[in-house]
């Protein structure tokens, strides 16, 4: 492959998963902005499937949605909160979609008869992926998924070893994370593991220049120099990854390290002081706060919180606008028998989901939202949930349910589309991406964005139905909301209520620390106010 223009940095882990890459190189990311460089982010996955969208958000955690409409990993929502870069289709490569774009070639003859290994072509079919997210951007920031030593994992460690000679050693930097566990028995810290991670690495032919060592506490100078010593790297390149109470603490943690000093003298860079005053005010609005928000979110995959990470996140943002500490309480929609136990609660919020499962738990929350005058905040499913339930209980249209829940029910006030109704494809077929809406004049949500027309990302296949419109509205229901040509809601809002407003879309996905949704910020506000008014 002919060598390109550009600087690039992969991610690997070893010793075990969820220690933190994506956070990890979403930091990196900020510091290296922050230094005024142009940065973007790529995430290689190693599972088959063609892209998460159909996958169980309890094993993988939320399937993140771009602007473009791809269903990707979660960690491209942490790469959009941590700076100002989009992602898009281009930033998300599974395993299943580079064998699916190599299989399809072989079949249409693009080979002229080759015979198809892993290597050279699906490691070629990768490092085109990574030089085409890399177009436009100084650096490209490469996560490899799962740890070092999976089989699946071999052929992306693969395409990244190549790069050092296709495009020259000093324009890559590897940085490993691994694990550097306190074994409290012996009273230290212990290296082996990290030393095992990285010779694991270096036997695929990848010698890391940085070391990102995943640690409950600081890193003593002499065991850095151990560590530099046994691994192979320089002792400044021995970074304490350390536990952090709050995840936006990491880039200044990692400044403090002297990571992004590290990097740029790695790859032949030279920027700029970092600007990091950004990071240091969200800090310190996290570590001083004035008011505290006790939130419910009354879910169906509260087993895994990452099934909610950009929820959680644009919470906390939404507490960061008001210098306040939001405290979320999951709560299982399928086991909430009684809806007074939200009672104490400062505001209810009833997120995404799929199927039928949890249900009418959802519905009982929102009704005792409505009831109780507590603030309500539906995201998505929990919007679908908020119109069922003021169609029973408001309007008079009994059995009202949604097809999802119940495809026979009388009074479908949620259904597809006929263009949904057609689909036979799970994968990729919802409504995605961001679409444009409009806000009607005088409406709650015309006042929070202070703007008539919006636009939201999506990820859904039913709709409000069109049918009911008339009748709801009647009833007392806002449709405060629509698409431009009229034909589908996105926001609904009840007048007589303190703060009761729900959306089709995901605002989670356009949250960051330093821009937080104006939605989550005045659900927020409301929360605040009904804990202060008890």
């Amino acid at each position: 492959m002919s060598a390109r223009p550009g600087k690039f940095i992969f991610v690997t882990g070893g010793v075990l998963s969820g220690l933190g890459k994506g956070l990890s190189s979403a930091s990196i990311g900020a510091l290296l902005e922050s230094r005024g460089l142009c940065v973007t982010f790529l995430k290689l996955d190693p599972y088959l499937n063609v892209d998460p969208g159909t996958m169980n958000p309890v094993q993988h955690g939320e399937v993140y949605v771009t602007d473009d409409g791809a269903e990707t990993d979660l960690d491209l929502g942490h790469y959009e909160r941590y700076t100002h870069t989009r992602m898009g289709q281009v930033n998300n490569v599974t395993a299943g979609s580079v064998y699916h774009e190599v299989i399809g070639k072989e079949r249409r003859g693009d080979y002229l008869g080759e015979t198809i290994q892993v290597i050279p072509h699906i490691t070629n079919e990768i490092k085109a992926r990574i030089h085409r997210a890399a177009e436009g951007a100084d650096l490209l920031i490469c996560e490899v998924g799962g740890t070092v030593g999976d089989i699946e994992s071999l052929p992306f460690l693969e395409a990244v070893r190549q790069f050092s000679s296709d495009i020259g050693r000093e324009n890559v930097c590897y940085v490993h994370l691994a694990l550097l566990p306190f074994i409290a028995s012996a009273g230290e810290l212990k290296t082996k593991p990290l030393q095992h991670s990285v010779k694991e690495l270096q036997s695929v032919g990848i010698a890391p220049n940085v070391l990102l060592c995943r640690t409950d506490r600081d890193i003593p100078q002499a065991l850095k120099e151990k560590i530099a010593l046994f691994c192979n790297v320089d002792a400044r390149a021995v970074i304490a990854a350390r536990d952090v109470e709050h995840i936006y603490e990491l880039p200044l943690l990692f400044h403090d390290e002297g990571l992004d000093e590290k990097i740029t003298r790695v790859l032949g860079i030279w920027t700029g002081e970092p600007r990091l005053e950004p990071w240091q005010r969200v800090m310190q609005a996290v570590r001083n706060p004035q008011g505290v928000a006790r939130i419910a979110m009354v879910g169906k995959y509260v087993d895994l919180s990452d099934s909610y990470k950009s929820l959680n996140e644009a919470l906390h943002h939404g507490g960061i606008a008001h210098q306040a500490r939001v405290e979320i309480e999951y709560l299982d929609s399928e086991k909430l028998d009684d809806p007074t136990e939200l009672a104490d609660m400062d505001g209810i919020l009833v997120p995404h989901g799929f199927g039928g499962r949890g249900a009418e738990g959802k519905i009982g929350a929102v009704r005792f939202a409505r009831d109780q005058s507590i603030p309500y905040f539906g995201i998505c499913y929990g919007m679908q949930m908020a119109v069922v339930e003021f169609a029973r209980n408001v309007a008079g249209l009994e059995n009202a349910s949604s097809t999802e829940v119940d495809p026979d029910c009388a009074r479908p006030v949620i259904a597809l589309l006929p263009e949904q109704e057609q689909v036979e494809e799970k994968g990729a077929s919802m409504r995605l991406g961001a679409w444009p809406c409009v806000l009607r004049e005088g409406s709650r949500a015309h006042a929070i964005y202070g703007c008539r027309e919006i636009s939201e990302r999506h990820r859904h296949r039913l709709e409000f139905n069109p049918a009911y419109c008339s009748e709801l509205e009647a009833a007392g229901l806002m449709l405060s909301g629509i698409s431009p040509d009229g034909r589908l809601v996105e926001i609904i809002e009840l007048e007589d209520h303190p703060w009761f407003l729900a959306t089709q879309f995901h605002p989670e996905f356009n949250s960051t620390p330093f821009r937080p949704h104006p939605l989550f910020t005045a659900f927020i506000g409301a929360a605040l106010d009904r804990a202060s008014a008890r």
